[in-house]
C-alpha cells in the first residue's frame, strides 16, 4: 500500500494491525478464519469502549488484507465484508455561537496567528488546509484565497500534499474584513522579514514562525488551546473551528450547497449529515411558507363567502 496512499494514511493502517488485528487473529491461518471470528473481534472491540468509527476502520482495512489475499490466490472469499458493520452513531460537533466567536477573536488579538485564527473560523478551513497556504494563493484584487494543498508532519518533517480530495482544491470568497486582515498580516511579515535579515527563511507561506518557517501543526494545535483557555472558553479543539464556520454561516441564512462548497466537501449529502440538525429553523419555515401558499388565501375567502349572522330583532 506505501505507493498507493499517503505515509500517514499507511502508518495509521499498520498501528490498526498491530493493535487490533494481529493480536486477536494473528495465530489464525488465512484459510481457517471465519465470519464468526470477525464479528466476535468487532463486538470484543465495542464493549473495550472503542468508538463505532474506530471499529467500522479496524473492519475496512481487514477487508483490505483479505482482498489483497484473494488477488494473491490465497482466499476465496472476503470473510471481512460478510461480517455486520458496527451501527454508525453520528455525534454533533460543538460549535462556538455568536458571542463565543467573538470572545475567541478578541483573545487572538496580538497572537501572531491571529489572522489564521480569524481566517479558519470565517471560512471553516482544515488546520492543514490553512497551514498550507501559500502568498500567490491569495487574490488580493477579488478577495479570493485558493485552497490546493495541505501542510502536514510525517515521518520526512513537515510537507506539503495534495488536498483530502478533489472537491477540497477550491476557491474560497473572503469577507471585506477578512482581506484588510490578511493585508494587514502581510505587512507584519514583511517587517519580520526585514528585522530577521539574513536568518529569515523565506518559505512563502502566509502563516509562518518568527523565522519563516511553516508552522508546525501540533504547535498552532498547543497555541489554539491557549487563546480558548484565554478566553474563558475552556478545552476546544481545532477542528471545531470548521464546525463553527459551517454553523455560523448557516445561522446567517447561506445556502446548504454553499456551505458545502465553502467547507470542500464531497458532496452536498456530507455536509446535510454532518449540520442538518442546525436545520431545523429552515425546515418550520418552510412549512410555514407552504402553508401560507396553499391555505391562507382559501381560508379568507372562505370567511368573506359564510353566510353572516342576521340583525337582532
Amino acid at each position: 500500500m506505501r505507493h498507493q496512499v499517503e505515509e500517514t494514511t499507511l502508518s495509521n493502517y499498520m498501528s490498526v494491525v498491530r493493535h487490533h488485528i494481529l493480536p486477536a487473529l494473528g495465530h489464525k491461518k488465512l484459510v481457517e478464519l471465519n465470519v464468526n471470528d470477525i464479528d466476535r473481534l468487532l463486538s470484543t472491540k465495542r464493549d473495550c469502549g472503542l468508538a463505532p468509527s474506530t471499529v467500522r476502520r479496524i473492519r475496512t482495512i481487514l477487508a483490505q488484507c483479505l482482498d489483497q489475499a484473494i488477488r494473491w490466490g490465497l482466499l476465496f472469499k472476503n470473510v471481512a465484508s460478510l461480517s455486520r458493520t458496527p451501527k454508525s452513531m453520528r455525534t454533533e460537533g460543538r460549535t462556538f455561537s455568536r458571542d463565543q466567536a467573538h470572545q475567541f477573536l478578541n483573545a487572538t488579538q496580538g497572537n501572531r496567528l491571529a489572522a489564521l485564527y480569524a481566517l479558519m473560523l470565517c471560512t471553516g478551513l482544515r488546520r492543514g488546509e490553512a497551514l498550507g497556504l501559500m502568498w500567490p494563493d491569495f487574490d488580493r484584487d477579488t478577495g479570493i484565497i485558493r485552497v490546493s494543498r495541505q501542510l502536514k508532519r510525517d515521518s520526512r518533517g513537515l510537507v506539503t500534499s495534495d488536498t483530502k480530495t478533489f472537491r477540497s482544491r477550491r476557491a474560497v470568497n473572503l469577507p471585506r474584513p477578512m482581506i484588510l486582515v490578511l493585508l494587514e498580516h502581510e505587512q507584519r511579515q514583511v517587517h519580520e522579514r526585514e528585522r530577521r535579515g539574513a536568518r529569515w527563511r523565506d518559505s512563502g507561506f502566509i502563516f509562518t514562525t518568527g523565522n519563516g518557517a511553516p508552522v508546525d501543526p501540533r504547535n498552532f494545535s498547543r497555541d489554539f488551546r491557549k487563546v480558548c483557555d484565554a478566553a474563558g472558553l475552556g478545552h476546544w479543539h481545532p477542528h471545531e473551528l470548521r464546525h463553527s464556520a459551517a454553523s455560523l454561516m448557516l445561522a446567517q441564512w447561506v445556502a446548504l450547497h454553499i456551505v458545502s462548497q465553502v467547507l470542500g466537501h464531497s458532496s452536498i449529502r456530507m455536509t446535510s449529515d454532518v449540520y442538518g440538525h442546525l436545520l431545523e429553523p429552515d425546515r418550520q419555515g418552510a412549512a410555514e411558507a407552504m402553508g401560507a401558499l396553499l391555505w391562507e388565501e382559501s381560508d379568507d375567502a372562505a370567511s368573506q363567502d359564510s353566510p353572516r349572522s342576521a340583525p337582532p330583532q
